[in-house]
């Protein structure tokens, strides 16, 4: 296309007016096979001072660095992490956002303040660069018009200077806009966007949405009626989304799936509202499902980083009626302790203990970790994994770096190991609380350096460490109830798709403690009962005697009837004694008959025993009367325990009619 004044002018005009076809136009990039729908746009008014400071705080610190050949544009030194401060929560995603979609048109935006002859200005110093940038995308974003000043806003000079520096270059901002669109022949300025980011993006806007049902407001129940009431349908699976539908998640009963389409009706409910229904990534669901099962009775839970609020009150409501503590670590400010309070008590979770210390500033022998049972271990990972990026790092707060990972849709290797480095130093100080019977690691992360190499060189630490109770990776509960491609070996995992964020999750485990001596009172006893001592040990009191043979008799009384059928009639005649012969002695010899039924390896180890022990009369007829049980012993046994020779005698007699 011919560039001609007259064709500058006409889009600029267009631009000014709202009609350009920017905001008009679909476009299909062939080269990259991704249909694009280009949004009506919104009147825009621009945004308060503050909120273009923080995103050019976070666009100085995420900005892509040209080598010094190819760098026009100088930003200043960001060796220092900005400071900022947010007003609210909406605040914070509006600056995000606004950095981040500065950081997607970086390359535009400069070649449009170098073609305009804006930049360089030499009243604007290389430290408000970023400022700059910021500040000329929303310009554009806005359709040049000028921004309104909020009565309540509170003025920012660098801002009023910039804002009013850009405003009087509207004409030829706009017409180098649309020169560039000419020359790359753009119909959109999303053409200017990364194939990644584009990818990203659509597949984020079409990841379907999970909410978690507090159950300590109201029952899964409730809640599915009142959708129900609604005119939601209840689905099998998100294959099966027709708008107004939802579905039950197949990993974690209490987590229900609704499509993206209805995210903003949805928290529009009071359910949400209440702190009903919360939204949250699904990873930290399972994270959390996770570590629960693994609670004992009386067990606290440690979660190693306080991430995201709503993973804390997930712990506490999962518990509840477990009365476990859930110790958060990392909450560093009296002002973010206050803020979770509140939180945790607006949504009814009262076991919460927030802890000032980092996990690993923890003392394993800390007091008030006595009961802690169990680690919930969600580090800083690179989160590529995650369905959307951007509600990833606000909902975690986590470093605003991920989202120049996202924009290079890789993480460089250097900050890959700085991460798994710091990955293993956590997970190997989760190794070292000996009360604790088991771990969750989970990640975001699609990288096995930050996943399995992380598990497997922690649990090779051991090595050096406690050698008696050593971890062991174990299938985590979520194993049961999927196929094999989300669960590899003992990691469970689930890869990013269209329908799901990646997730990595990996269960360890303390082995048993084989260590422990058990009594001898309860081996003795144990062996007792297998009759297996009779010849080793001592002469016991003879009230327990008793006892024993009452319980021996109940059993031999018990078998008798099927015993009385297969054995012949014996009188009692055949036995000698000197002590009067009750009319239970009779049945003496089925009693001896039925003691002979013992299985042969019994036999063969009370032969082995009878012959270390030696010949000895007296200890033979003294088994063989015991195995016996009759009246006569017990009659004997009535007097004293000392050895008189009547006692010698009535042994030798008993044992001589066996």
């Amino acid at each position: 296309m011919p560039d001609s004044e007259n064709n500058l002018v006409s889009s600029h005009v267009d631009v000014i007016n709202g009609t350009s076809v920017l905001s008009e136009m679909k476009i299909s990039d062939e080269k990259r096979s991704v249909e694009k729908r280009t949004v009506a746009q919104i009147e825009k008014n621009g945004y308060p001072d503050s909120i273009y400071i923080n995103a050019a705080k976070i666009f100085q610190g995420i900005h892509t660095e040209k080598s010094e050949d190819k760098m026009q544009v100088r930003y200043g030194d960001n060796s220092e992490s900005p400071m900022m401060a947010f007003k609210d929560e909406h605040s914070k995603r509006v600056s995000y956002e606004l950095a981040f979609n500065t950081l997607k048109y970086q390359d535009l935006l400069e070649e449009i303040l170098l073609d305009s002859h804006t930049y360089p200005c030499y009243s604007i110093p290389d430290e408000l660069t970023s400022l700059l940038v910021v500040m000329l995308y929303d310009l554009q974003d806005r359709k040049f018009k000028k921004r309104k000043i909020f009565a309540e806003e509170e003025l920012v000079a660098e801002v009023q200077e910039i804002g009013n520096y850009l405003y009087s270059y509207r004409t030829k901002l706009a017409a180098a806009l649309a020169r560039c669109r000419i020359k790359y022949d753009a119909l959109s300025i999303e053409y200017f966007v990364p194939e990644t980011v584009c990818k990203q993006e659509q597949r984020a806007s079409t990841l379907p949405l999970w909410f978690w049902v507090n159950t300590l407001k109201i029952s899964l129940e409730d809640v599915i009626r009142d959708l129900e009431m609604k005119g939601f349908t209840k689905v099998e699976s998100v294959s099966d989304f027709d708008h107004y539908t939802y579905a039950v998640d197949q990993h974690c009963h209490d987590v229900l799936v609704f499509p993206s389409s209805l995210k903003e009706e949805l928290l529009n409910l009071d359910l949400f509202a209440d702190c009903k229904l919360l939204l949250q990534d699904k990873s930290r669901s399972l994270a959390v499902h996770a570590a629960q099962a693994l609670l004992s009775e009386g067990g606290d839970i440690i979660v190693a980083h306080i991430g995201s609020h709503l993973t804390i009150a997930r712990m506490s409501v999962l518990t509840n009626q477990s009365r476990a503590k859930i110790f958060a670590c990392g909450v560093k400010s009296l002002a973010k302790e206050e803020e979770l309070s509140n939180s945790f008590s607006h949504m009814g979770c009262e076991n919460i203990q927030l802890l000032h210390e980092d996990f690993t500033e923890l003392e394993p022998t800390d007091s008030r970790l006595d009961k802690a049972k169990v680690i919930l271990l969600l580090p800083q990972c690179s989160g590529l994994g995650a369905g959307n990026p951007m509600e990833f790092i606000l909902s975690e707060h986590r470093d605003p770096g991920l989202l120049r990972d996202l924009f290079q849709g890789f993480v460089s290797e250097d900050k890959l190991g700085v991460l798994a480095e710091r990955h293993l130093n956590e997970l190997i100080h989760a190794l070292k609380f000996k009360k604790v019977q088991a771990i969750v690691y989970c990640t975001c992360s699609v990288y096995p350096e930050e996943n399995e190499l992380v598990v497997q060189k922690a649990l090779e630490s051991e090595v050096e460490g406690d050698k008696v109770r050593r971890y062991r990776l174990i299938p985590s509960v979520f194993s049961t109830c999927t196929n094999s491609e989300s669960s590899t070996e003992m990691f469970f995992k689930i890869e990013p798709s269209e329908i799901s964020s990646g997730c990595f999750l990996a269960v360890l485990q303390k082995e048993k403690d084989t260590s422990k001596k058990v009594p001898a009172k309860d081996i003795l006893d144990s062996a007792a009962v297998e009759n297996l001592l009779d010849d080793i040990t001592e002469e016991k009191p003879k009230e327990e005697v008793k006892k024993q043979k009452v319980k021996r008799k109940r059993k031999v009384a018990a078998s008798k009837p099927k015993a009385a059928k297969l054995l012949p009639r014996q009188t009692a005649a055949n036995v000698k004694t000197e002590v009067p012969v009750s009319k239970s002695a009779s049945k003496i010899p089925e009693q001896h008959e039925y003691h002979t039924k013992i299985p042969s390896d019994i036999q063969e180890k009370r032969a082995s025993r009878k012959k270390a022990a030696g010949n000895s009369p007296q200890k033979t007829a003294h088994r063989k009367k015991t195995a016996n049980n009759t009246p006569q012993k017990t009659v004997s046994q009535k007097k004293p325990a000392s050895h008189s020779p009547q006692k010698k005698v009535h042994r030798t007699k008993a044992a001589s009619n066996t």
